[in-house]
């Protein structure tokens, strides 16, 4: 996903959740700021390295691809971006080795994804943000996973974009191209993804860098054959899965507010989007490389309030200008606090299900 749903489109369910508007916008910008907490950021701003969340491309160029390196990769991609959706999952004809990989696919409704809202409950509203960012991933980036790996994440040439026709859908091929200069073009359906790339553990084939940015387009629906799958067809329907995820939070910040009892899988607020569903329906299905403006707009209509525009430095120098003994209490220092929580949690899952991708927590 991008910063129309992690910011505009969470801000849009804190407030439907509950929150009121100043803190809808502090959970929204916790939420989007998991995409720019990179060491190289944490390092301009003295707070601890531990505590990141993303890795810039120019980090992942100079990222070693050994074993420790690979496990610095994916804590930091299988935590916030590729939840795993199942630790324990079964498949014949497979070794450890692949089983272990095969695991670490991301997907929604999963003992992790409860796990995620079940550690934010009585944290600070940075830890809110963080949740909802991984929850919302969970939709957006299933079938692919954090960890690089060319038998999991590579997808055959054979791949289609799917449109509404009648009761149906007509077909159009996709065209990948490998300039990141050059945007995206969905109205030829022209789209960039990473250069294939033959070894197992290449960069190129972390998460969904094969499929391009069509997981984070909510219009997108298509077809395609991914690796995992033995390159059997498999479709994926955004605007749907978008749907749910925008539910799924709106329940899940319930949840974390207290105003119901339990989070359970596979569980929606859809009393509270009905009435709603056919603006948010309007912004999802658009057909628009990013669509804050429309998100933003809709938030004002929800709240009456200015819905301010993402500014990643908003907090930095309150951050930077507090002793260190008072840092931890800055906005900053709370979102820190919460991303290394986060992290420490699921890759203890991912240690205690028999798997050593994301190394160890301690």
């Amino acid at each position: 996903m991008q910063m129309d749903f992690h910011y505009y489109a969470t801000y849009c369910a804190a407030f439907l959740a509950g929150y009121s508007h100043e803190e809808s916008l502090d959970i929204a910008y916790s939420s989007q700021f998991v995409d720019q907490c990179s060491r190289t950021l944490l390092a301009k701003i003295k707070a601890p390295s531990d505590a990141a969340t993303t890795q810039l491309q120019l980090e992942l160029m100079d990222a070693r691809t050994d074993r420790v390196g690979l496990q610095d990769i994916t804590r930091i991609w299988s935590a916030f971006h590729f939840l795993p959706r199942d630790l324990y999952a079964e498949k014949k004809g497979c070794g450890k080795r692949y089983l272990n990989k095969y695991r670490m696919i991301c997907g929604p409704n999963s003992d992790l994804a409860v796990k995620t809202v079940e550690l934010a409950k009585g944290k600070p509203l940075q830890s809110v943000g963080i949740a909802m960012h991984v929850l919302a991933d969970t939709w957006a980036h299933m079938y692919f996973a954090g960890t690089p790996s060319l038998v999991i994440n590579n997808t055959n040439y054979i791949f289609f974009e799917l449109f509404p026709d009648g009761e149906g859908f007509k077909e159009k091929p996709i065209t990948f191209a490998h300039k990141t200069s050059v945007p995206d073009d969905p109205v030829n359906s022209v789209y960039t993804n990473s250069l294939y790339q033959s070894s197992e553990n290449s960069i190129m084939n972390l998460g969904h860098g094969r499929a391009g940015h069509l997981p984070d387009y909510s219009y997108a629906r298509y077809k395609y054959l991914p690796a995992w799958g033995e390159y059997e067809e498999i479709v994926k329907d955004n605007p749907s899965d978008y749907v749910k995820a925008f539910a799924q939070m709106i329940y899940a910040m319930k949840y974390i507010r207290g105003a119901i009892h339990s989070f359970e899988k596979d569980t929606y607020d859809m009393e509270t989007v009905e009435p709603l569903l056919g603006r948010i329906k309007e912004i999802i299905e658009k057909r628009q490389l990013i669509a804050c403006d429309d998100w933003k707009a809709f938030g004002e209509e929800l709240s009456g309030q200015t819905v301010t525009e993402y500014a990643m430095d908003r907090y930095f120098d309150e951050y930077t200008g507090s002793s260190k003994a008072d840092r931890d209490e800055t906005f900053l220092g709370r979102f820190t606090r919460g991303a290394i929580a986060h992290k420490g949690m699921v890759i203890d899952e991912i240690f205690k299900s028999g798997s050593k991708l994301a190394g160890y927590a301690g």
